[in-house]
């Protein structure tokens, strides 16, 4: 085996710890991002290529003792790590609809998932679990559809609620690469409340 312990990549920040992914004949040690700590929480900001090797660890664990016949990715955040989770586990993908209107309540289910799920082998990822809330939501509407098998999957275990796969677990708050931009007055700029978290201006 070769191990991948590139010192080159300096947009994963100070390593404090790695996450080591496995693969057949292939060690890949990937130094873990630090990110900011201000009041309260620490804050993790996740680059592109650190997201491809938790989405590659992640099915790896998923593939050793699940086999899913469909993944079903939690929109929106859930969407990016479930496609391509399915991608590398080479399954059928679709989505189910959540929302939190206002940021606090409890979720709300939007769109469920669809009927064809009956007698398959079900695997719901989003991308943070705190509470619990969304993916039990998730899972409970999955379920009325009367799958063989529901599991769930997540890249990012933030709080006590333990999901049946996880990549990490952190209590930092986390910025995804695609969600760290938005538009504001046709002009891309950095998530407000993001701006608030890292303490720039």
């Amino acid at each position: 085996m070769r191990e991948d312990n590139d010192p080159r990549r300096p947009s994963l920040g100070s390593a404090i710890n790695v996450v080591v992914v496995v693969r057949t004949g292939y060690i890949s040690t990937m130094p873990l991002p630090t990110g900011r700590t201000g009041a309260g929480r620490g804050v993790m900001e996740i680059d592109w290529e650190f997201f491809g090797e938790l989405c590659r660890g992640l099915a790896l664990k998923i593939a050793r003792e699940y086999d899913p016949e469909i993944v079903l990715g939690v929109t929106k955040a859930g969407v990016i790590p479930g496609v391509v989770v399915a991608s590398i586990l080479q399954r059928d993908f679709a989505t189910i609809a959540i929302t939190r209107p206002g940021g606090r309540r409890r979720p709300t289910l939007l769109e469920g998932p669809p009927d064809a799920l009956a007698g398959l082998r079900v695997l719901i990822v989003d991308e943070t679990c705190d509470s619990g809330d969304t993916l039990k939501l998730a899972r409970a509407s999955a379920k009325k559809a009367r799958p063989a098998e529901v599991r769930t999957a997540v890249s990012f275990k933030t709080g006590a609620y333990v999901p049946d796969f996880h990549a990490l677990e952190t209590e930092n708050f986390i910025i995804l690469p695609w969600d760290r931009e938005v538009i504001v007055d046709d002009e891309l700029t950095m998530r407000p409340e993001y701006v608030e978290k890292l303490g720039t201006t």
